[in-house]
């Protein structure tokens, strides 16, 4: 057995952050870092992380890659990208970058290690196992490779679907639609976006 699969078997990685407007646990890169530091200094392997600026189509990303390395020799790796907000509420570029950082770390850190956000995640009743809570159970969210759509990716794109909505470019329920295209969305998420209206 891979000393990564043995790792991803052991890694508990704890949602130690709590969103206190919408009620729910979460975990951060950093939450993810502090949990697997141990097991990777118990098998003598040092976690490096990265980010770079991409740009792909007409917006620019940040790639953030975590690696674990074997001295000098590489081990495993996955990469992970976070679209910068043009203008988030009450943040200076500086901080918008870094919060878009922070996001891309945390999903190359879930690739690295195998946690899966998609079946749990940021916006999961955390009392519960399984699905979100409000999660719809019809036909057109059965497709389980697309995530779900969670509080940071609401918080990361609520100024830009805020400036569709005002601009008429785009409907609330649009927006959601269009957003099913690539995440299962709950229900609350849907009332939130169509809401922004």
């Amino acid at each position: 057995m891979s000393v990564i699969v043995e790792i991803q078997k052991q890694l508990v990685a704890p949602k130690g952050q709590w969103n206190g407007h919408m009620n729910f646990a979460y975990r951060s890169a950093e939450d993810i870092v502090d949990a697997v530091k141990p097991l990777l200094h118990a098998q003598g392997l040092h976690l490096i992380l990265s980010d770079e600026m991409v740009n792909l189509g007409d917006r620019y990303y940040v790639k953030a890659t975590a690696t674990v390395w074997d001295g000098d020799k590489f081990v495993s790796e996955a990469t992970g990208y976070a679209r910068e907000q043009q203008i988030k509420k009450g943040m200076d570029e500086a901080q918008i970058t870094g919060a878009a950082s922070s996001y891309a770390r945390k999903y190359a850190l879930n690739g690295l290690f195998a946690i899966d956000d998609g079946k749990d995640p940021d916006s999961q009743d955390n009392t519960q196992q399984g699905q979100p809570k409000d999660a719809p159970r019809n036909q057109d969210f059965q497709d389980d490779d697309k995530p779900w759509f969670n509080e940071e990716d609401f918080e990361n794109m609520r100024d830009a679907m805020e400036a569709k909505i005002k601009a008429g470019d785009r409907t609330g329920s649009e927006i959601v639609k269009n957003l099913r295209t690539s995440f299962k969305v709950n229900k609350k998420f849907a009332a939130d976006i169509e809401g922004l209206e």
